[in-house]
């Protein structure tokens, strides 16, 4: 598995892999990318723990339409490719943040 950290606000939006962008009808689904339940604060903002399989190369991610319509998203542009890591990055990550975790599930 492979992991990213994703703000509120933002939502994955097309997929790569190695052949190039995610074809669901050549693989007969959706990429498995599942929010889990842990976040980190960074800066001020709440990063939430993606995974996603093998497969996946990098995700482009883009604000939602709410997103959309704060200031500080327009300033940072509309997409942004994420770079995916490593469970061990993760875990890293985690550790040495200021985490929450959802007790909403």
């Amino acid at each position: 598995m492979k992991y990213f950290f994703l703000s509120d606000g933002w939502t994955v939006g097309r997929v790569w892999e190695l052949g190039g962008l995610w074809n669901e009808a050549a693989w007969r689904r959706e990429p498995e990318i599942r929010q889990m339940d842990l976040c980190i604060w960074e800066n001020g903002e709440k990063l939430w723990l993606y995974r996603v399989e093998d497969a996946v190369l990098m995700v482009e991610v883009k604000p939602t339409s709410e997103a959309q319509m704060e200031p500080a998203s327009k300033a940072i542009g509309q997409v942004v490719l994420k770079r995916l890591i490593t469970g061990d990055q993760a875990i890293d990550l985690l550790c040495t943040a200021q985490k929450i975790r959802d007790v909403d599930g």
